[in-house]
C-alpha cells in the first residue's frame, strides 16, 4: 500500500472522513472526494522507477566454475582424497564458521584478513581462515582441528579434510589465488616415535603431485627449531624474531640484497647481524647440508638447533627408505609465518611448471605446504594439555589453474557426464517403450539418458550422443518391437548389432567392460 506520505493532506481527511459515514450516505461532493484520492493513488503507481546499475557478476574472488571445469576439480580431488585415504585416514568435517575470539587469538596480526559474520544469535562469528597466500604457501585449517580435538578430547587421529575456505584481500586470479577457494587437508594427531609421521606426510606430497603430473617439483623442508637457533647465534633480539622470520620468508620472491636492505632499513636490524643471517639462510642442500651444519661453530652451541638438525637427520633416513629423498631439500630460507609451528616445516614448489615447451610458463607459486605444530591443541584445551600434530595441505585452486591452462593449450576435450547409453527411437509413439528400457538400465546400475520428448528425430539423437561422447545407442522401433530385439549402436564405430530384448542389459555391461 502506498505511504501516505504520497498524498495531500488535505485529500486522506477527506477519504477517511468519508469511510466514517454511513453506507447510504452518498453525495456528488464524496465521489468527487474519491475520485481526487484515486488519481492520486494510480499516479503513484505509475511514475516511472529509475533504473539501478546494478550488474549480475559474481563477488570478486569468486567464481562460477562450469561443467567442464567441475570435471577437472573433480578429478584432481579423487587423486588427493584417494591418496589420504590409501595412508589411513578418516573423515572429518568441521563448520564453515567458528567463533571470532577462537580464529582471531590464533592467527594473530592476518585476523584483519578473517571475514567476520553480522551478530547473530548472541555470538560473534568468522568464517574458517586460510593463511593460503602468505609469501611461503601456508594453507591450514588447523585451528579449527585443533579445536575439535581439544572439544572432544581426542588424543589419536589420523584425518583428512575437504571444505572452502575464505580469505579477505586483494585476490590475483591470474595467479590461482582467490577469497573462496577448496582446500585439502591431512593431518596426524597423536604422541609417537620422533619423524615417523612427517616423513608419511611428505611421502604423501609426493604420491600426489606426481599423480597429477605436474611436471618436476621440489620439496623445501626446514625447522622452526633451527631458524630461531640462527637468529639467536646471529644476534637477533628475540623481540625481532618474527620482524626477520618474514624477511627472510621473502627469499623465493626477491634477492638476498633486498631481503637485507629491508632487515637493515626496514626493521633496524644491525647490518653485522644481517650479514651473519646471510650466510646461512643462502644454503640448501641435501643430508650433507644438516651434517655440515652440526659442525657449524655457532649452530652447534644452540640447543634448539641441534634439536632441529637432530630430527632433520632422522627424517632423511626415512625418506631415504620411502624413495622420495632426492624430491626433498633442505632449505634454509624456508621461514613459515606462523608462531603455533614448532618443527618441521615444508612447502612443495613447482620446478617446471609447462611439461611441454610450447606450454607457457605459469607463475601459480607453492602448491602445497604443512609443518608439525605440537602446541595448538594445548591452546585449547582448558588443561593446556598438549596433543603432537603435523600435517599438510594441497593447494587445489593452484594446481587446477595449471592444469586448465594446459588444457586449453592443448583444446583437450571433456566430457561433461558420464553417461554410458541413450535410448533413441527412430519412430513416434515410441516414449513408453523407451521409458521402459531406460529404466530397466538404470536399475542395474548403467547410467543412461533420453531425450525429454515423444516423438524425437533419430539424426539429433544420435548427433547428441556423438557431441556428448556416449560409447552406446540403444534403438527401439517398430520392427525392433514386433521380433523382440533391441538395436545396439556403437557411436564411435557406427557398427549396429539386433540382440534379444531379454539380453539388453547383460550385453551393454559386457561392452562397457570391454571398452
Amino acid at each position: 500500500m502506498p505511504q501516505l506520505g504520497l498524498l495531500h493532506g488535505r485529500a486522506w481527511t477527506v477519504f477517511l472522513g468519508q469511510l466514517r459515514r454511513p453506507p447510504g450516505a452518498v453525495c456528488i461532493r464524496a465521489v468527487r472526494s474519491h475520485s481526487q484520492v484515486a488519481e492520486a493513488l494510480f499516479a503513484s503507481q505509475l511514475k516511472p522507477q529509475e533504473k539501478s546499475n546494478f550488474i549480475i557478476k559474481t563477488p570478486k574472488g569468486t567464481r562460477d566454475l562450469s561443467p567442464q571445469q567441475m570435471v577437472v576439480r573433480e578429478k584432481i580431488l579423487n587423486v588427493v582424497v584417494s591418496c589420504f585415504k590409501r595412508h589411513g585416514a578418516k573423515g572429518l568435517d568441521t563448520p564453515a564458521f567458528e567463533l571470532k575470539e577462537i580464529l582471531t587469538e590464533k592467527y594473530g596480526e592476518d585476523s584483519g584478513l578473517i571475514y567476520d559474520l553480522k551478530d547473530q544469535g548472541g555470538e560473534l562469528l568468522s568464517l574458517r581462515y586460510d593463511l593460503t597466500y602468505r609469501s611461503s604457501l601456508t594453507y591450514l585449517c588447523e585451528v579449527p582441528f585443533a579445536r575439535y580435538l581439544a572439544m572432544n578430547k581426542v588424543k589419536k587421529m589420523k584425518r583428512y579434510h575437504v571444505g572452502k575456505v575464505w580469505r579477505r584481500e586483494s585476490p590475483t586470479i591470474v595467479q590461482g589465488r582467490y577469497r573462496e577457494f577448496y582446500q585439502c587437508d591431512f593431518d596426524i594427531a597423536g604422541q609417537f616415535d620422533p619423524m615417523i609421521p612427517d616423513a608419511e606426510c611428505l611421502k604423501i606430497m609426493c604420491e600426489i603431485l606426481s599423480e597429477l603430473h605436474l611436471g618436476d617439483f621440489l620439496i623445501k623442508v626446514n625447522d622452526r627449531r633451527i631458524l630461531d637457533g640462527i637468529f639467536a647465534v646471529c644476534g637477533v633480539p628475540e623481540s625481532k624474531f618474527h620482524a626477520i622470520c618474514s624477511s627472510v620468508d621473502k627469499l623465493d620472491k626477491i634477492s638476498w640484497k633486498d631481503v637485507r636492505h629491508e632487515m637493515v632499513v626496514k626493521k633496524g636490524l644491525a647490518p653485522e647481524v644481517a650479514d651473519r643471517i646471510g650466510d646461512y639462510v643462502q644454503c640448501h642442500g641435501g643430508i650433507s647440508l644438516v651434517e655440515q651444519m652440526f659442525q657449524d661453530p655457532r649452530l652447534s652451541q644452540n640447543k634448539q638447533a641441534l634439536e632441529g638438525l637432530g630430527d632433520l637427520k632422522l627424517l632423511f633416513e626415512y625418506l631415504t627408505v620411502f624413495g622420495v629423498a632426492e624430491k626433498v631439500s633442505f632449505d634454509l630460507s624456508l621461514a613459515r609465518g606462523l608462531d603455533y609451528y614448532t618443527g618441521v616445516i615444508y612447502e612443495a614448489v613447482l620446478l617446471q611448471t609447462p611439461v611441454h615447451a610450447e606450454e607457457e610458463p605459469l607463475n601459480v607459486g607453492s602448491v602445497a605446504a604443512g609443518g608439525r605444530y605440537d602446541g595448538l591443541v594445548g591452546m585449547f584445551d582448558p588443561r593446556g594439555h598438549k596433543v603432537p600434530c603435523v600435517g599438510l595441505s594441497i593447494g587445489v585452486e593452484r594446481i587446477f589453474s595449471i592444469v586448465e591452462q594446459r588444457m586449453k593449450t592443448f583444446g583437450e576435450k571433456i566430457r561433461t557426464t558420464e553417461t554410458q547409453v541413450f535410448v533413441a527411437t527412430p519412430q513416434k509413439n515410441f516414449l513408453q517403450e523407451r521409458l521402459k528400457l531406460i529404466a530397466e538400465l538404470w536399475d542395474a546400475g548403467i547410467k543412461a539418458e533420453l531425450m525429454y520428448k515423444n516423438n524425437p528425430k533419430l539424426l539429433p539423437q544420435l548427433q547428441y550422443c556423438e557431441n556428448m561422447g556416449i560409447p552406446l545407442v540403444v534403438i527401439i522401433g517398430e520392427q525392433e518391437l514386433k521380433e523382440g530385439v533391441i538395436k545396439l549402436r556403437s557411436v564411435p564405430s557406427r557398427e549396429e548389432v539386433a540382440i534379444k530384448r531379454e539380453n539388453l542389459v547383460a550385453e551393454v555391461q559386457k561392452r562397457l567392460s570391454e571398452s
